[in-house]
């Protein structure tokens, strides 16, 4: 393959991009320049995926890229419907954040269970006052989200105890069809929600969801924020309807200094960080550039979404 254009689009460049050497000419663009860099490129790795730059620039005159590539799980900030009609091949970072995510998630459901919140306010307080925890082991969570990510936080929650229901679009083998998601919700201890935006999830926790639960249910989003309706989950939870939560993302990010819900009662507030551990960036960069191996070698790309659906299809 002769020298191609690479067009990363961040304002700042990615950690290594080393290999693509002599192979690969890299431009680096920011949202106001991209629209201008698109036509020339062969390639684009989309390392800002917090933007909705992509999708905007993506209607237009002139030739589009073969192939994008996003450093993150999640599609739905880069799909157009003249993205989707396409024949430009789309991939995402599956491999990088899943366990990340799952070891967060652990975090929170075993600090909830266990009141770590509830210590450290009485440590500042310096007061001694014995209490009563929960026990983890026999309690029941619903995974909502059958994907690499959801897979990773069911077995590490199994690993402690929890009996794990994984709820997926339709029922296959080992997961719950979406069509049950509402009688598993009664029963649950834990909800967590780690399924990709679609029109068909977009606010699927509303509170109709959040009165299915019972009053000492905990709900942790790691998902997307307009999975949830936010107002929604700050009513259930002043009215002390669920015991508590936890959101990592939110509808809009980030999250303003004046936002209600920072001083929501019970709620556990993190910004979009549960899948950034330390070398982060270096593993998505290697991802890139091992598909980029195989882009130059005209072989299948790995992890390519399918982009009607907005993830990548699991066996």
């Amino acid at each position: 393959m002769s020298e191609c254009t690479v067009v990363v689009f961040g304002e700042q460049p990615p950690v290594r991009l080393d290999r693509l050497a002599g192979r690969a000419r890299v431009v680096v663009c920011d949202e106001e320049s991209l629209p201008g860099a698109l036509p020339s490129a062969d390639v684009l790795l989309v390392w800002n995926f917090t933007s909705d730059a992509v999708r905007d620039a993506w209607p237009g005159e002139g030739p589009r890229p073969r192939w994008v590539h996003t450093a993150s799980a999640g599609v739905d900030r880069l799909l157009s419907p003249e993205l989707t009609a396409s024949d430009t091949v789309l991939t995402n970072a599956r491999g990088v954040f899943e366990q990340p995510i799952a070891e967060y998630v652990a975090g929170l459901v075993i600090a909830m269970a266990k009141d770590f919140q509830g210590s450290w306010e009485l440590q500042r307080q310096r007061r001694w006052r014995h209490r009563e925890t929960m026990r983890l082991a026999g309690s029941r969570a619903v995974v909502v989200g059958a994907g690499p990510i959801g897979r990773a936080i069911g077995s590490t929650l199994e690993a402690l105890g929890v009996v794990v229901d994984l709820v997926g679009r339709t029922a296959r083998d080992g997961v719950r069809g979406g069509d049950e998601l509402p009688g598993l919700l009664p029963g649950a201890d834990w909800v967590v929600c780690a399924a990709p935006l679609t029109e068909s999830t977009r606010g699927m926790f509303d509170r109709t969801a959040f009165a299915r639960m019972k009053s000492t249910a905990r709900f942790i989003n790691v998902g997307r924020g307009p999975l949830v309706i936010e107002k929604d989950l700050s009513a259930a939870l002043v009215s002390r309807q669920i015991a508590g939560a936890a959101l990592d993302v939110f509808e809009n990010e980030p999250l303003a200094a004046d936002d209600p819900l920072w001083d929501v009662p019970g709620l556990f507030v993190s910004p979009h960080m549960s899948g950034d551990t330390v070398g982060w960036r270096d593993h998505l960069a290697e991802q890139f550039q091992d598909n980029f191996d195989r882009w130059a070698a005209a072989e299948p790309l790995l992890n390519v979404v399918d982009k009607r659906l907005g993830y990548v299809p699991v066996d």
